[in-house]
C-alpha cells in the first residue's frame, strides 16, 4: 500500500517479495535473467557489490560511461546492447555518486529496455534519502510496469537494520517465481526479528525517517559548502549518503586514501572500486551518512591542512 501511495501506481502483493537484505534481492533477481557469456549493462562509478557478483557469477559488467552530473544517457547505453545483452542496471540515489536520477531518465531508460527486450533493475536502497519531493520516478504509473521493470528496495537504512538484513524486490509475478527457486537454495526466509522491525517501521516510523531524511539533507548541504571552499578538489555528485569526488594530488586514489588514513585520520575509499580496471584513478568516494554538521567541519579543516 506504502509503495503504491508513494509511486502513483498499483502494486499488489504477489507483485512482493521480503529478501534477506537488498544485496540478496539483486543476486536473486539476476539469477532469473542471465548466465556465465550473458552481458549487463552498468553505469560507472558502479557499485561494487553489483559488479562482484556478475563477476563470479561470469557474466560480463558492461560500463556505461556517464555524463556530467554522473547521470547516464539511455541513447549511449542504446550503443552497448548486443545480443547478450540481458539488463540495465541503475542505482537512485547512487552508490557512489550520491546523484539522484531525473524521472525522464528513468523513463528513457524503461522504453529502452522494453524496445530492446531487457530487463531495467532499479535500486533504490536510498530512496527515503531522496531531495525532491514527490515521486521520484513514474515507472510504476505505467499499468504494464512488470514487463520490464524490477524495483529493489532495502529497509536497512531507514529503519536502521543494516545487520538483520531485510530487503525487497517488487517484480512480476513470473519472475517472482523464479526468483523464489533461487532464494529456496540459499536463505529461504529473512530473518523473523528483521521482518517484524521492518513491518513495525513501515506502521509506526514515518515521521521518524522524515526527521532523518531532513539529517542528512542538511549533511548533504554541508558536504557541498564544504567543497566549494575547498580548492582544486572537484564535486562530482553528492545525495543520500555519499559524496564522489576528484582529488588534486599527483598520486592514485589508492595511494591518496592510504596517505588520508595515515596522515589525517580520515577514511574514504578509492575510485578504483568503483570503475573498470584503470579508472578512478582521481576519484574517492566519501561517506558522510555517520557523521554530524560539526564532525564534516572538521573533514574539511583536516583536507585543507593537508599536505603530502
Amino acid at each position: 500500500q506504502q509503495w503504491s501511495a508513494s509511486y502513483g501506481g498499483t502494486i499488489a502483493p504477489p507483485q512482493v517479495a521480503i529478501t534477506q537484505g537488498c544485496n540478496q534481492a539483486f543476486c536473486a533477481v539476476l539469477s532469473t535473467l542471465a548466465g556465465a557469456g550473458d552481458e549487463v549493462i552498468l553505469p560507472t562509478p558502479w557499485y561494487f557489490n553489483h559488479k562482484m557478483w556478475l563477476d563470479m557469477q561470469g557474466i560480463t559488467a558492461v560500463p556505461l560511461v556517464t555524463g556530467p552530473g554522473l547521470i547516464p544517457d539511455a541513447e549511449t547505453a542504446a550503443t552497448l546492447i548486443t545480443p547478450r545483452t540481458r539488463a540495465i542496471v541503475l542505482v537512485s540515489p547512487n552508490n557512489p555518486g550520491g546523484v539522484e536520477y531525473p524521472a525522464a531518465t528513468m523513463t528513457a531508460f524503461r522504453d529502452l529496455a522494453r524496445t530492446r527486450g531487457l530487463a531495467l533493475i532499479v535500486d533504490e536502497t536510498y530512496r527515503d534519502f531522496d531531495s525532491r519531493t514527490g515521486r521520484p520516478h513514474d515507472l510504476f504509473t505505467d499499468a504494464a510496469w512488470p514487463d520490464t521493470f524490477t524495483h529493489l528496495y532495502s529497509f536497512s537504512k531507514a529503519y536502521r537494520l543494516t545487520g538483520h538484513r531485510v530487503g525487497a524486490v517488487i517484480a512480476s509475478e513470473d519472475r517472482l517465481a523464479q526468483i523464489e527457486k533461487f532464494l529456496d537454495t540459499v536463505a529461504i526466509c529473512p530473518n523473523q526479528l528483521g521482518q517484524i522491525a521492518a513491518f513495525w517501521g513501515l506502521r509506526n516510523l514515518t515521521q521518524w525517517v522524515a526527521g532523518e531524511r531532513d539529517e542528512i539533507l542538511t549533511r548533504r548541504a554541508a558536504m557541498t559548502t564544504g567543497f566549494a571552499a575547498l580548492p582544486d578538489w572537484k564535486l562530482l555528485g553528492c545525495g543520500a549518503y555519499f559524496a564522489y569526488v576528484e582529488h588534486p594530488y599527483p598520486m592514485t586514489s589508492d595511494d591518496l586514501c592510504k596517505r588520508l588514513v595515515t596522515s589525517a585520520s580520515l577514511l574514504m575509499l578509492p575510485g578504483t572500486m568503483f570503475q573498470p580496471q584503470g579508472h578512478g584513478q582521481n576519484q574517492i568516494r566519501i561517506a558522510f551518512a555517520n557523521v554530524d554538521t560539526t564532525g564534516i567541519a572538521e573533514v574539511f579543516r583536516r583536507l585543507s591542512a593537508l599536505t603530502l
